[in-house]
This record gives C-alpha cells, structure tokens and sequence, in this order.
C-alpha cells in the first residue's frame, strides 16, 4: 500500500474536473475507484468533500489516498527531510518575498514537484520558505526539471489562485533565454504548432515527451492542443548556434524544447527533443556543440513581468544565469549587458 499523497494544483492543472486530473495522474485509476474514494471522502480537496466533477484550483491541495500496487502507478516519490543545505539552498535562491509571494530563482536539475523517481523538489524545500508563516508557500506553476530561472510561490491559497488566473490569462509576461543549434531565420517568428502526448512508454521517457502537430491537423488530432511560442534571435554564433529569446504565449508541457526542436533548432543540451547523440555540423540540428558545453540544457526563465495580486503594482522579476550557462556565454563571448530584459518591445535594439 501507499502512503497518502498531498498534490498542490499549479496553474496548468487548474479549471479541469478532479477526476480528469486524477486519472492524468495516476494513469491506471478507473472512474469507479475515484467515484467510491469521493463517496467515502477519501479524497479531499482542501480538507473538505469533494465529488468526481469538482473542478479544481490554482493554489488547492487534493488528498489522495493510499493506493495499492504502487509500482503500477506513477506515484510522487515520498520527500526525504530536509537538509541544512538544501534548506540554505533554497532561501538563497529567492528574488522577493513579501506577504503575498515568493519568488525564487530555480536552480537546473530542481525538480518543480515529486514524481516516479523524484525526491528532492521545490515543493518538499518550501517548508524551508515559510519565514514565519503558518503554511509553507504554494506552487502556482511549473519548470521542467532541467530548466532554470524565476518560479512563484503565492503564500495564501487566494493568492496562489489569483496568481494562477494571470498566467492562464496571459495577464503576465515571461521571457525565456536559450541558446539553440544553429540560427533561426527570419530573425524573428512565431511557431504556432499544436502539442500533444507522444504515445508510448519506453524506457527513455517517451511518454513524457510531447509531440507537434501542424495548426490544420490540430483540430482533428486527438489529445492536440494549440500552442504558440514567439522567438527572437539575440546574437549568432556563426551558423553553429544563437543566443535566442523565447516567449510561450500559451503554456503547454515543454513547450518551447518541442517548438525549437520543431523548426530545426533544439535547444542545446536537449537529449529529450535535441538528440543527444547527434553532433551538431552547422547544419541546424543535433543538440550538442562539443565539450561541457553540451552537458546541460540552456533553457532560462530569465525575466517576469507581473501585477501585484494585491496592489496591483507592476513588477519585473529578472534571474541570473545558471553556472553553466554563464560558461557558455562567457565562452561564446554573448554580453548580458547588451541586450534589454524585453528585446521584443524594445524599438532600440
């Protein structure tokens, strides 16, 4: 048997039916079991009862009960207590905090949340970013695992909800620094091909990996949904790689390695979507460009704009570049100090 399970709803899981999300999570969940742990109020949303058809929110905690054979099962591993330094870790990599949000500076390789295998997460440390609080902060969204940069935290469920609606109203806006295989021509574009689940489920991943689907084919494409992602090439390295900005107008499951990958130009360190084992000829493919460099992906949630959930002030988040990308940037001779947090609304550059 399992133990039971405490999920926090970030922002992408939110607006859906319980259990929708319970089946997205625990694959081999039937609707009969999930009808049953309602009726007995096994499951739970907030501490209250809850039915299958209960729509769940940014900010929610669901308690999930034991569950047998948990091998069969994509369970979230069960956290590991804290350590002095991961505690230290964690309180370092905050940008801001006030009484409302924390907003921290995720390091590469972090994991966001618990899942098969995952141990160690932003949302197992938060305990360490109470500062005084009663509740540890909630999660209001998600970087992949490998991704780095600005990740919030609301510090009230209203706020974890409130904060959650901007990002899915695109009341906010997040850029992305990447360097990727090859240049992207034009200089600037959009890439509007939809996403969806790759089948399978081999030993690599595969069913974690999304898959593009062309915008006509979308509609009649089961599981597709629409995505759009902005790019804007910063500074070239040759025809070897670029220093590009990114903005996913949507937000979908790896969305920007997906839509880089799609038109050519993977992001550097990619395995997942970038083919590790192809070296990169000039040619625009294969994420690797020799050395250390191509050790780690070079995918940064550089910088944030946001309204305030209470004061409704505007704020700008910006995060320093992991170590290894400053390495690369260094060794590609890239200045930080040339390019406007916002290059696509800046006239001047």
């Amino acid at each position: 048997m399992s133990s039971v399970e405490r999920v926090v709803i970030v922002s992408e899981e939110s607006d859906q039916r319980l259990d929708r999300w319970l089946k997205r999570r625990f694959e081999h969940i039937g609707q009969s079991q999930i009808e049953k742990w309602c009726r007995k109020g096994e499951v739970r949303i907030d501490g209250g009862r809850c039915k299958a058809s209960t729509r769940i929110e940014t900010g929610q905690e669901v308690r999930v009960p034991p569950l047998p054979f948990v091998s069969a099962y994509r369970l979230p591993a069960k956290p590991k207590s804290m350590s002095e330094a991961d505690s230290r870790m964690i309180r370092d990599a905050v940008i801001f905090k006030d009484d409302h949000m924390i907003v921290i500076n995720k390091p590469a390789g972090l994991a966001t949340q618990g899942g098969s295998k995952q141990t160690r997460h932003v949302d197992g440390l938060a305990d360490a970013l109470r500062f005084d609080y009663d509740e540890k902060p909630r999660l209001v969204h998600r970087l992949d695992k490998d991704t780095s940069g600005i990740l919030l935290l609301a510090r009230s469920r209203k706020i974890a909800h409130d904060l959650g609606e901007a990002l899915r109203h695109r009341a906010t806006r997040k850029i992305y620094w990447a360097a990727v295989a090859g240049v992207p021509a034009p200089k600037a574009g959009s890439i509007k091909y939809g996403l969806r689940k790759a089948f399978g489920h081999g030993a690599k991943g595969e069913a974690e990996k999304m898959e593009v689907v062309h915008p006509r084919d979308i509609a009649v494409s089961e599981g597709a949904k629409r995505a759009h992602s902005d790019y804007y090439v910063v500074s070239a390295l040759a025809k070897r790689g670029a220093w590009v900005a990114l903005v996913p107008v949507t937000g979908r499951t790896h969305q920007l390695r997906a839509h880089m990958a799609a038109i050519g130009h993977p992001i550097i360190g990619d395995g997942k979507y970038g083919g590790s084992g192809q070296e990169n000829l000039g040619d625009g493919w294969g994420a690797q460009l020799g050395g250390m460099i191509s050790c780690k992906l070079h995918l940064h949630a550089r910088h944030m704009q946001i309204r305030h959930p209470i004061t409704s002030e505007k704020l700008s988040f910006t995060a320093e570049l992991p170590e290894h990308m400053e390495y690369s940037w260094s060794t590609f001779q890239w200045h930080l100090e040339d390019v406007p947090d916002d290059p696509f609304e800046d006239p001047d550059f």
